[in-house]
């Protein structure tokens, strides 16, 4: 198993652990210049965790996915370390209904130990593909 199979694993792990007490263990919010949720970091038993659904996905128990009927495509949950080890690239994947981001684990993890709770994406910053 490779580095980055091996944090990735450890970090749904840890995310598995906290079962229904995640959002009690949320450390902070990546939100875009909308206000859309991007991206969480939750601080577990491994440290801290990196969650993003990338791709189109519902937003809630009576929200339905904004993809065409029967689409094959849909978001999928990435996790991560945020502080993995010194092989771990820098670019971290988050999508929202703007478009896909790639978010810098650097910035992100100095943002959640500043004690942030909530990260707004820098307003010239643009998704991946466009923006709104």
């Amino acid at each position: 198993m490779n580095e980055n199979a091996d944090t990735v694993s450890t970090a749904r792990a840890a995310l598995d652990e906290l079962g229904k007490d995640q959002p009690e263990h949320q450390r902070t919010s990546v939100q875009c210049r909308h206000s859309h949720h991007v991206a969480a970091v939750y601080d577990t038993s491994a440290g801290l965790v990196y969650r993003s659904l990338t791709g189109p996905h519902a937003h809630g128990s009576r929200d339905f996915v904004d993809t065409a009927h029967h689409a094959a495509h849909r978001g999928h949950t990435y996790v991560d370390l945020l502080e993995p080890g010194p092989m771990a690239e820098d670019g971290l994947p988050g999508w929202c209904d703007c478009g896909s981001w790639t978010l810098s684990r650097r910035e992100l993890l100095g943002q959640v130990q500043a004690g942030h709770r909530t990260v707004h994406l820098p307003e010239g910053q643009v998704p991946r593909g466009g923006g709104s």
